[in-house]
């Protein structure tokens, strides 16, 4: 419980002058006008799914890759300016990234 909701409880009649801000990720990215490249790879035997070529800032592309993985319910990281999504999600991925506005390239087979 934070502090809001301990104020709450204690004044329930007080109406609270600032708006609280909307969470949409949608319009915060940078949208770039060259293409992601989402391309297939096996790394120690397991698939893997890896996006490149992002060149916003660092913050929205970590917040893209929080996205994708909550989305697909997968693991994965962030390193190096790529996002590594464990498994083959290519096509799920590509879908994705097309309906928030990215051009996107597939890379290989």
């Amino acid at each position: 419980m934070d502090l809001k909701d301990q104020l709450k409880n204690l004044f329930p009649d007080h109406v609270s002058e600032t708006p609280e801000p909307e969470n949409n990720t949608q319009n915060d990215l940078w949208i770039q006008d060259d293409p992601l490249l989402c391309k297939y790879e096996k790394r120690k035997g397991k698939p893997i799914t890896i996006i490149a070529g992002y060149t916003g800032a660092t913050e929205d592309f970590k917040a893209l890759a929080k996205e994708l993985k909550t989305t697909l319910s997968v693991g994965g990281s962030f390193k190096d300016d790529t996002i590594i999504i464990q498994g083959d999600y290519r096509d799920k991925i590509m879908t994705i990234l097309k309906e928030k506005g990215f051009l996107v390239k597939r890379v290989g087979g």
